[in-house]
């Protein structure tokens, strides 16, 4: 119900913008730079963030026994696991193993890491918050002992 007018009704029913689609290979897929992650990865881009949604999302393939470097986020992550099996670790706590339909929060600044399981692919969509244009602090690389202590 609209108080102030019949005018200011008339502009709150209004949608602000239409909707808008980003076709499936629209975007092209990316390897996971080595820098970053160990193995096989490939990401590919699903929307960045922007003035509407202050987050970005992305589906990343792990080949088996793929996996990120440690790092943290500074306004947390999302992932939804959507296919395969998964490990996740954050730091000083044992590691976890994820299948699909799990989904993983990380909240900000938590050191962690996740991947492939050493013998399946792992596919999740991360969906990753943004601070000041910056979504992801890089650490080192887990080494194979730490991948492979459970």
């Amino acid at each position: 119900m609209c108080a102030v007018s019949l005018q200011a009704c008339a502009v709150e029913s209004q949608p602000a913008a239409a909707q808008q689609v980003t076709r499936a290979g629209s975007q092209p897929s990316a390897v996971g730079p080595a820098d970053y992650f160990t193995g096989r990865v490939r990401v590919d881009p699903v929307w960045p963030a922007n003035a509407q949604i202050n987050a970005s999302g992305g589906m990343v393939t792990f080949e088996p026994g793929a996996r990120s470097a440690w790092h943290t986020h500074p306004a947390g992550q999302r992932l939804v696991v959507m296919s395969g099996v998964g490990l996740t670790q954050e730091w000083g706590k044992p590691a976890q193993e994820i299948r699909a339909g799990d989904t993983v929060w990380c909240p900000p600044g938590v050191k962690h890491w996740h991947g492939a399981a050493p013998t399946t692919a792992m596919i999740h969509l991360a969906v990753t918050g943004t601070v000041n244009g910056k979504n992801v602090e890089w650490m080192e690389k887990v080494s194979d002992e730490q991948y492979n202590a459970r």
